[in-house]
């Protein structure tokens, strides 16, 4: 599309063929020109099996297409019609209790299952050989949110673990080894014997769920691929994307998804019970982006207000949709859309805000819907240009993953909690953010941040040593570099992985009582450090420089006198360590010096106002401005001699030349 696009799922089985065109023409109205089709239609495309009904599909097709609306096609695999359940009951998820998961919902069947397998492929195929060469298709959406059903336990899942784990590691000895079932007398003899991590007596072998977890995310994503294949075969001009859940769906690791779409495209929705949730918004659209390798992608879905399925539902102010929108488009998003175009009156999620909703076109959110359709389409120009960043932050699943498993020095030190708080930082410095995964080339960027690597690779360690030797900078959190991919502590030490690049060896791991908290104080001989005394609430660390500078230490807690912070030249770079949670005025004193060092500035803005920008190849710039105070300002578009007022709440675009 050569334009900015814009609309929502649209789901017209719901509702009579009077509705589909009076939908048609507010579509138009409000300016949209992209909608999803048919991502639950499964039981009214294929009303029995083999049997399919595509008269009210085509309908539409044609309905849309006349009124210049382009069409993001799903394949509905994510809701398997009531005939399949009742012709293949062996093919349900089963949950880790072993409980067969009923129907009556959405998800999806066991990912090992044949029939479901066979299944998705007849209706993705049915569909691409009808619909493959409309003018008025631009995508393929196959499935929908993949890891809403992360895992399944049934017979056919745990016999594919086991052929997954014998192409992983070849002879069980290898198994056996990396896992270290030598502790707690686990040692397989027989292959029969390797089991899914299904309730035990006592805490699982953390290898053992480490790879089920890969396990299930590969086993996902091959759902993905075979459905994928056949719309590559049938209609390899039309481009092909399932919609992520970078926020909500910890299961999938989407580095491995990223590489197999031809567009990223993601859902997101605001927590309610964060009153800065436009933090967390942005923090997930740099996710994305980064996901898409700087290309351009997708919002796929977002609300228009309130959603149904938290405890406390509520409703977005006047003018917070457009700023939510407007925050995803300037990180890069060439699409901006909803769940879903008409509110629901019936189901699960009739509670749940829409283009239009229940309210009507006399509402508040319908005006505002017209106005935003407005506003992206005379800022269609921004099609295509990218976002440029100087930092990035670390993120890897996998390490997640292995952080999150039980059995750890503190449940309070997590690693989504310590990387908001870094990228908060950084967004309150104003600063252009990139995630990259640890072993990615880092080349690019001036300054790196690791917040959270408990696992790193041997493949990760040295990708990191090598950029600080050729003169990056890198800053790295508490708790990184502790264990190797099977979840086992490295030889050599607690942080072994980044000992040498750090200067500094960890000795042991000292976490506070809940009741406790600590304090750092900065060397004496330390310069321009702002704060001098940070507060630490949950983790201090026992450290011993070998080649580092000591930069502040512990006032007080469990090894007062210290060191807490550390700087180490390193080849043409600098590494610092941080061995404590620090709070984010702490982390702005330990990031002036990184900023410094990496000649980074920080841009004069008023605190909550975001300058967004994205580049165009002929050096265009397209600004996006976000208000999130009760004030107006003034301000001047850093890199450039632009002024511009924005008042509270608001939001605004602009074309910047040179």
């Amino acid at each position: 599309m050569d334009s900015i696009a814009y609309g929502g799922d649209y789901n017209p089985d719901q509702w009579s063929r009077e509705v589909w065109r009076e939908d048609v023409a507010l579509m138009r109205e409000a300016g949209v020109n992209f909608v999803s089709l048919g991502i639950f239609s499964w039981a009214h495309l294929e009303i029995s099996e083999g049997q399919f009904d595509f008269s009210w599909m085509d309908e539409l097709f044609e309905l849309l297409h006349e009124a210049g609306i382009r069409i993001d096609l799903a394949t509905p695999t994510a809701a398997p019609p009531a005939w399949f359940f009742r012709t293949y009951p062996e093919a349900r998820a089963v949950a880790r209790d072993l409980t067969v998961l009923g129907p009556g919902s959405r998800g999806m069947a066991s990912p090992h299952a044949p029939a479901y397998r066979e299944a998705c492929l007849r209706i993705t195929r049915a569909l691409a050989e009808r619909y493959g060469n409309h003018p008025a298709l631009a995508l393929w959406h196959v499935h929908n949110e993949y890891g809403g059903v992360p895992e399944s336990f049934s017979e056919y899942d745990q016999e594919a673990f086991r052929t997954w784990l014998q192409q992983r590691y070849g002879e069980l000895e290898a198994l056996n080894a990396a896992w270290g079932t030598a502790f707690w007398g686990q040692t397989f003899r027989h292959w029969e014997e390797v089991h899914a991590p299904l309730p035990t007596a006592s805490v699982r072998n953390p290898a053992l769920e480490l790879d089920w977890k890969r396990f299930s995310n590969d086993s996902i994503l091959d759902c993905y691929r075979a459905e994928r294949d056949v719309l590559h075969e049938i209609s390899p001009h039309v481009p092909v994307t399932t919609n992520f859940m970078s926020h909500t769906c910890p299961d999938m690791d989407l580095w491995t998804w990223a590489d197999e779409v031809d567009i990223v495209s993601d859902d997101h929705y605001l927590r309610a019970d964060d009153p800065r949730g436009f933090v967390e918004l942005a923090l997930n659209a740099d996710l994305v982006r980064s996901l898409s390798r700087g290309r351009p992608w997708i919002l796929m879905e977002h609300s228009t207000s309130g959603v149904n399925w938290q405890p406390r539902n509520v409703a977005k102010q006047p003018g917070e949709m457009a700023r939510n929108s407007l925050s995803h488009l300037g990180r890069g998003a060439d699409a901006i859309a909803f769940f879903q175009w008409r509110a629901s009156r019936r189901g699960a999620e009739k509670f749940h805000s829409a283009m239009v909703p229940h309210a009507g076109t006399g509402s508040r959110v319908w005006r505002e819907v017209c106005e935003l359709g407005a506003q992206l389409s005379s800022f269609s120009a921004a099609t295509g240009s990218r976002v440029r960043a100087d930092v990035a932050i670390l993120w890897d699943w996998e390490s997640q993953w292995a952080q999150d498993l039980p059995w750890r020095p503190s449940v309070d030190l997590g690693h989504r909690v310590q990387t908001n708080t870094w990228y908060e930082r950084l967004w309150r410095d104003h600063q252009a953010v990139d995630f990259v995964h640890p072993e990615a080339d880092l080349s690019a960027y001036r300054l790196v941040l690791a917040p959270a690597s408990y696992l790193l690779t041997d493949t990760a360690a040295g990708n990191l040593e090598r950029y600080v030797k050729a003169g990056g900078n890198l800053v790295v959190g508490p708790f990184s570099g502790i264990v190797d991919e099977n979840d086992a502590v490295r030889e050599g030490g607690l942080n072994a992985a980044l000992s040498e690049l750090l200067g500094v060896q960890v000795h042991e791991f000292c976490p506070l009582r809940q009741e406790d908290s600590a304090r750092i104080t900065w060397d004496a001989g330390s310069s321009d450090v702002g704060t001098r005394e940070l507060p630490v609430a949950v983790w201090c660390e026992e450290l011993v420089t070998t080649t580092a500078t000591v930069l502040a230490r512990y006032a007080e807690g469990p090894r007062p006198g210290g060191p807490a912070i550390t700087e180490h030249a390193h080849g043409s770079g600098k590494a610092w360590y941080v061995g404590s949670d620090l709070d984010l005025d702490g982390l702005a004193t330990v990031f002036r010096g990184a900023y410094a060092a990496a000649g980074i500035g920080v841009p004069d803005l008023p605190a909550d106002v975001e300058v967004l920008q994205r580049h165009g190849e002929d050096g265009t710039r397209y600004v996006v401005l976000l208000n999130h105070t009760d004030q107006a300002h003034t301000l001047t578009i850093p890199g450039t001699d632009h002024e511009a007022t924005i008042e509270a709440g608001e939001s605004q675009t602009l074309q910047v030349t040179g």
